[in-house]
């Protein structure tokens, strides 16, 4: 099987990594947690067929370069300065913390500093591919808490390159301070070197190339290209400037990022990158050692344990801290707890440099397994621990400031609205529906959780209010009363059924419209007193099919009359009680 090793290795990387991945999906669990498994049992420590580990760590590094190329196609600079109050110096401090109390216990454990440090890095830094799949699944990706928890992911994955370029020097020095000093000093200024070749020089060759290639009207030389320009620069990066091949495939993604071309290149990539980055799952789990469950249960758990609560709870103190309401700082903390791809790139370079002991692999597997695991749990429960706090008002008091206390320019400006629009979210959909309230001369109060967003309004001559609409207080200065309509804009669903919960109370006869992302949802809704749901994707189709009626030669009105009946008969069938 020697001539075919690549091939088995291929074949059984990926054949086990799909059954082991649906078998995790039927779970309802991240498949990443099947790919991990899946190399389990293709690794020396398990019986069985086992695969080549040097073949398979070669096939990972081209996963970490491409897992990092797609990093930096996504990475945007305006999503981390909206959330730059909270993401940033909430990220930082947690690194800082986390990392100081897991190379404490590490100390204790006989480890050095060094590897304690590495550890604790390793242990700090969330899975970006499990916290967007998880919010995207409870569809708050791009609610405000959405972008907090993402621009918090973007600067631990900054702090992580940076410590994937620093911990080369850093543990090869011999531990002399001058050769430690001379080592640190030519590494920063050959990364600076790189980068300010790529922002001045590859931010303008690479995407004029892939333009002239676009033009050709050729998939397959525009696909070659990207993958071409992603190889080539982390290659280049390694051999020209002595950077990790995962710098040069970020700064890579980066560069493509801004051409108007990087949507296509994203897309031409994916396939490959999800294909090697199982790939690298795999070759991750084929390194772990499940013996460490038996030999060493007690620092297993002592890694959950920090992975989970000890994180927790400091990114839950750490975003309260930094101004945010109570359930903000739950789902933030409760989806940032676990570990995943940058932890396991971060233990591979700090055993070849010696920094890890290999004993620090297996926990750290142990620990990322675990942890993704009991993620879907964790978020399952926030619900119910923001439940438990709002029975104690006293302690939410204690915790956090009212918003309705702090916010008393907002209350001011919306005292002298009556008979008005009140509405709540305004991101990408609540902005447009402000926008036709503007241009049609119709009165509105606004209410978001972004300070930025609400500030931006107020200097637009808005009324608008900061905070959370779901807690008690916020909406009693929307003076809802005396208003005609509520919108809910918001995409938290949790957010919008208490949002309605109020609003019934303060006005029952409140007409309501919300926003909803399923069927089940609208049906709730609807059975609530909502006079219209709206569900993004029925909308789209719709509009849509309005337009293709017009096309085909149907009237303005007799397309509107045939949409409008297809709403009707949604809004009977959802308004049917379900047995």
């Amino acid at each position: 099987m020697h001539d075919t090793a690549l091939i088995f290795t291929l074949a059984a990387g990926f054949g086990l990594a799909f059954v082991f991945g649906m078998g995790a999906e039927r779970l309802r669990l991240p498949p990443l947690v099947g790919y991990l498994l899946a190399g389990v049992a293709l690794g020396p420590f398990t019986p069985g067929m086992t695969a080549d580990t040097g073949l398979a760590a070669q096939l990972a590094e081209v996963g970490v370069v491409l897992l990092m190329f797609g990093v930096g196609l996504h990475f945007s600079m305006n999503d981390l300065l909206a959330v730059r109050r909270v993401a940033i110096p909430g990220a930082l401090l947690r690194i800082a913390l986390v990392s100081g109390l897991t190379a404490a216990v590490a100390r204790v454990w006989g480890w050095s500093w060094g590897g304690g440090i590495v550890l604790g890095l390793a242990l700090s830094v969330a899975s970006t591919v499990v916290v967007l799949r998880q919010l995207e699944s409870l569809g708050i990706l791009d609610s405000a808490n959405g972008r907090v928890a993402v621009g918090w992911l973007v600067v631990e994955d900054l702090a992580m390159v940076l410590a994937l370029v620093l911990l080369p020097p850093l543990t090869g020095a011999g531990g002399a301070t001058s050769a430690l000093a001379l080592d640190l000093t030519i590494t920063l200024l050959k990364v600076a070197a790189f980068v300010v070749l790529m922002l001045f020089v590859g931010t303008r060759a690479v995407p004029w190339l892939l333009g002239r290639v676009a033009r050709t009207g050729s998939r397959e030389l525009f696909t070659l290209a990207v993958l071409a320009v992603a190889l080539g620069i982390a290659v280049g990066a390694a051999s020209l400037f002595g950077v990790s091949f995962a710098l040069g495939a970020f700064f890579a993604g980066v560069v493509i990022a801004e051409s108007d071309l990087s949507h296509q290149a994203a897309a031409d990539a994916l396939p490959l990158q999800d294909a090697f980055a199982v790939l690298f799952f795999v070759s991750v789990g084929m390194l772990f050692d499940p013996t460490v469950l038996v030999r060493q249960p007690a620092r297993v758990l002592t890694v959950v344990a920090i992975v989970i609560l000890v994180k927790a709870v400091v990114t839950f103190a750490l975003t309260l801290l930094l101004r945010r309401p109570i359930r903000s700082a739950l789902i933030i903390s409760a989806s940032l707890a676990q570990i995943g791809e940058f932890s396991f790139i971060l233990a591979g370079i700090g055993i070849a440099v010696g920094a890890l002991p290999p004993e620090g692999r297996d926990l750290i597997l142990a620990g990322a397994l675990i942890s993704i695991i009991l993620n879907p749990l964790l978020l399952w429960a926030v619900n119910g621990i923001e439940g438990w706090f709002e029975a104690r008002p006293k302690l939410v008091t204690a915790l956090e400031r009212s918003d309705a206390e702090v916010d008393v320019e907002g209350a001011e400006a919306a005292d002298a609205l009556r008979d008005h629009v009140v509405l709540v979210g305004y991101g990408r959909v609540g902005r447009r529906i402000g926008d036709a309230l503007r241009r049609a001369e119709i009165p509105y109060v606004a209410v978001d959780r972004d300070r930025v967003t609400v500030e931006a309004l107020r200097k637009e001559g808005v009324p608008a209010i900061f905070g959370d609409a779901a807690r008690h207080g916020i909406l009693d200065h929307v003076h809802l009363e005396t208003a005609r309509l509520l919108i809910v804009a918001s995409p938290d669903p949790y957010q919008t059924r208490r949002v309605i919960e109020i609003a019934r109370q303060a006005n029952p006869g409140i007409e309501i419209a919300a926003r909803t992302h399923s069927e089940s949802g609208e049906s709730y809704l609807m059975q609530q007193g909502v006079i219209r749901a709206f569900m993004g994707e029925r909308e789209l189709a719709l509009s849509m099919a309005h337009y293709a009626l017009v096309r085909m030669g149907h009237t303005d009105d007799e397309a509107d009359d045939t949409i409008e009946a297809m709403r009707r008969a949604t809004s009977l069938r959802l308004r049917v009680p379900t047995q």
